[in-house]
């Protein structure tokens, strides 16, 4: 296990590598120019250059990203261009939006995929079953930018029943604690303010679950229905146990592993898709901050982000990698 866990460490160093590059090569491909964006059209061209002398806009692209990644590897990011604060510190103060709403839309998902994937795989071959996958192959089809912007046009422009964006009220909230307005809400004890923060966040998140839901419904139906034909399946039921029993306790155990891969990758994915999301409900995530960030040219800010997510992905898939030994004690890795 020891082995296994230092050679995928250094596999997921490298990713983090090429992410880094990818990323950086990327933003200064983009056409435009920093400092003019900074300094307007009537800058001058001795500003213009002094103004990238202090960026360190003048030295080859390679130079530049030796020196991000000396910073990177201290933790600075460098300065946002647009807020003059460390680039890190904007995403942190973001990232608990993102966190927020990745936990509820993956919550949702999981309470209503995993509960779907066992009765349709239960009754496999039915009109239950065939409507049910049909739906599904319609929400993993499904555009989120276009399921977000339904949503809104219904239940908030139409019918009025929720808030059309944001994360509160204006002048309603909560002292920031955590950076998540239901967390913070909860922590004030005021029903108005947990029931407001909550009710922000629905449309948001089930926008964000659609697809998840969909896969996990359809990952989860495969591995029961392929658990069910175990050999020690057929024994349980021959032994009289409750059809609930063996589902549960013998079928959903054979099958935790995919499910559990899907759900973790599904986790990493939320959290670094949820642009869509944010930008079409208005929430202040990393989401929208990268996009924000991209089209004002904010190079320090987009880096940051990038890396960070791309840190907290690859971290999911190793826990995810290392959780097969406790699911399953017959995996055991060298």
């Amino acid at each position: 296990m020891g082995r296994y866990v230092v050679r995928r460490f250094w596999q997921l160093l490298l990713v983090l590598i090429g992410v880094s590059i990818v990323v950086f090569v990327t933003m200064h491909l983009l056409p435009g120019d920093v400092a003019t964006l900074l300094l307007g059209d009537k800058a001058t061209v001795e500003q213009l250059a002094r103004l990238r002398q202090q960026l360190g806009l003048d030295q080859p692209v390679w130079v530049q990203y030796l020196d991000f990644m000396a910073g990177a590897l201290r933790g600075d990011f460098g300065t946002s261009l647009s807020t003059n604060h460390p680039a890190l510190n904007d995403v942190l103060v973001a990232f608990p939006v993102t966190v927020q709403l990745t936990l509820a839309a993956l919550g949702i998902a999981v309470l209503v995929g995993v509960p779907l994937g066992v009765v349709t795989a239960v009754w496999q071959g039915s009109k239950l079953d065939t409507v049910l996958m049909t739906v599904t192959l319609f929400g993993v089809s499904m555009p989120i930018f276009w399921f977000g912007l339904m949503l809104l046009i219904l239940f908030s422009a139409l019918l009025g029943w929720v808030p059309i964006g944001g994360l509160m009220p204006v002048g309603m909230e909560p002292p920031a604690v955590t950076g998540m307005s239901i967390v913070d809400s909860l922590l004030t004890g005021n029903p108005d303010m947990i029931w407001e923060s909550i009710h922000h966040m629905i449309l948001p998140s089930l926008t964000l679950a659609a697809v998840p839901i969909a896969l996990i419904t359809r990952i989860t139906r495969a591995e029961v229905v392929a658990a069910a034909v175990l050999d020690h399946v057929r024994t349980a039921r021959a032994k009289g146990l409750s059809g609930a029993r063996v589902v549960v306790w013998h079928v959903l155990r054979n099958a935790a592993i995919p499910i559990v891969t899907v759900i973790g990758l599904q986790f990493g994915l939320l959290l670094s898709g949820a642009v869509l999301t944010e930008t079409i409900f208005s929430l202040p995530g990393v989401g929208r901050l990268m996009v924000d960030s991209i089209l004002s040219r904010d190079y320090p800010v987009v880096q940051a982000g990038a890396l960070f997510i791309a840190t907290l992905f690859v971290a999911i898939n190793l826990v995810v990698d290392l959780s097969y030994a406790v699911l399953d004690p017959r995996i055991r890795r060298a």
